[in-house]
């Protein structure tokens, strides 16, 4: 894991309004788009011995870019021709729907609650082959509703009807919601804004995670630049570290 210093800004929050950029679908033969894929390639080597087909994406605090790369990763895997189908289970600060361009009025919440059925809440994007759950209207008990039989029930359900499952989990430093569904699927994902994570903060993340067991299968430093980073992408997105990474 690489070491970052504290800055006192965070990403800001116009995700929450209008949701993320999608530049792998808006732009999908930038250097960005590309680094995505390179991304896609590592995650998908990363676990060769085991069959990869939940991921779940986290970063140690909010606004640190989980929810970015988690969404353009699903939709280079859509692009190789994969039934992908992305959850937002970030009950508390949801942006699927406003990504997509879905409605939200129905969704996780909803159908753990038992008010609707897994057909009611699955919707197709304008990506091919790419499927979303938005995060439905925020429930009083996030962590509840994420730590019930129903959740497993439904995970077990959306993996043998995908080729992939993403999970867009909260946080992990912040609330339990992520430790949760990082013990019930096949991999996770540590999002680092480089520059923007505190170096504590992320080990204190990836303890947390250990502490369930969770396959941790990498990080993925964001937010890096040419200064930042000299002679490793150069660009928006850096790179893909492996668990045993230092």
């Amino acid at each position: 894991m690489a070491l970052f210093k504290r800055k006192q800004k965070k990403l800001d929050n116009n995700s929450l309004k209008y949701g993320v950029g999608l530049i792998t679908y808006s732009d999908p033969t930038s250097s960005i788009s590309e680094q995505f894929r390179t991304i896609r390639t590592n995650i998908q080597f990363s676990s060769i011995d085991k069959s990869l087909n939940s991921v779940l994406f986290t970063s140690s605090e909010p606004s640190e870019g989980k929810s970015t790369v988690s969404n353009n990763v699903a939709v280079t895997w859509a692009d190789q021709g994969k039934k992908v189908i992305l959850i937002d289970a970030d009950l508390r600060r949801p942006t699927v729907h406003k990504t997509f361009g879905v409605g939200n009025s129905k969704g996780l919440s909803t159908i753990l609650s038992g008010n609707d059925q897994l057909e009611d809440v699955i919707q197709s994007t304008v990506i091919p082959n790419l499927f979303v759950i938005t995060s439905g209207p925020v429930p009083p008990n996030p962590s509840e509703l994420l730590n019930s039989s129903r959740m497993d029930n439904l995970l077990k359900e959306l993996t043998s009807q995908s080729d992939l499952l993403i999970v867009d989990a909260p946080p992990v430093n912040t609330v339990t919601d992520a430790q949760v569904l990082a013990a019930r699927v096949d991999g996770t994902i540590l999002v680092v804004p480089q520059g923007i994570a505190d170096k504590g903060g992320v080990r204190h993340a990836k303890q947390l995670l250990q502490a369930v067991h969770a396959n941790i299968l990498g990080a993925i430093m964001n937010r890096v630049t040419a200064e930042k980073s000299s002679g490793y992408y150069g660009g928006y997105y850096g790179g893909y570290y492996g668990a045993d990474d230092k």
